[in-house]
């Protein structure tokens, strides 16, 4: 068996503020698409307006009432699961067979991640093995959902900052009906926006292995 590349040393941290999600979902496939054997890994982070993302796996009983926000259907794992402002949603451009990582060892990166995080400010959380995630007693504070293609990875994690939670009634959040939602907000956590990704990307960063990164703004051209 031929044992993985040796992955660059350099992590990139790209912010991309408050986008659609569709012009980001192609961005994301037209990356992984055009990646070569030694592009960089690199993790996005982007505020959504109010959108409802369909999973491949989702099925319609789990839209109750969308009204008048938007769904969108997607190529990740898992159901329905709702984004918008005042949530970081982490994007993962990685290339998860150079990092030498199987699937479960990038969700557990990712959740531990986010644990960490809530740890780094008194509130204990932890993952659950019948639906991935992260949770805080028994409410769901971030998400996950992935695509992996020849070995690349995108998609990628969803926290709950300081938002308004009403639009995850409109659904059974990730499949469950009766979930409970929660962000840091309601969990004591103060943070703003900026603040929750910077320190959710270090954290997700170290935890895949990288102690060197820089940061760009913007999806790469040409989007």
């Amino acid at each position: 068996m031929v044992a993985p590349a040796s992955p660059p040393e350099l992590l990139l941290f790209r912010r991309l503020g408050r986008w659609d999600y569709s012009p980001v979902f192609e961005a994301m496939r037209a990356f992984t698409e055009a990646r070569a054997a030694d592009t960089l890994d690199e993790l996005w982070s982007v505020e959504h307006p109010p959108v409802f993302t369909q999973g491949l796996a989702g099925k319609a009983e789990h839209l109750l009432a969308p009204g008048e926000i938007p769904v969108v259907q997607v190529d990740r794992g898992g159901q329905v699961t709702y984004h918008g402002p005042g949530q970081v949603v982490v994007y993962c451009l990685l290339d998860v067979r150079r990092l030498g990582l199987s699937v479960r060892g990038l969700v557990t990166a990712l959740e531990q991640s986010v644990i960490e995080l809530l740890a780094a400010h008194g509130v204990a959380a932890h993952a659950r093995p019948d639906a991935p995630g992260v949770y805080v007693e028994d409410a769901k504070v971030a998400s996950l959902g992935l695509r992996l293609r020849q070995g690349r990875s995108y998609h990628g994690l969803s926290l709950n900052v300081a938002m308004n939670l009403e639009p995850f009634t409109r659904i059974n959040p990730c499949g469950y009906p009766g979930l409970r939602v929660t962000q840091l907000r309601e969990l004591g956590i103060d943070l703003s926006l900026d603040a929750a990704a910077e320190e959710l990307l270090l954290h997700l960063g170290r935890q895949l292995g990288y102690r060197r990164f820089d940061h760009a703004e913007g999806l790469p051209v040409p989007f």
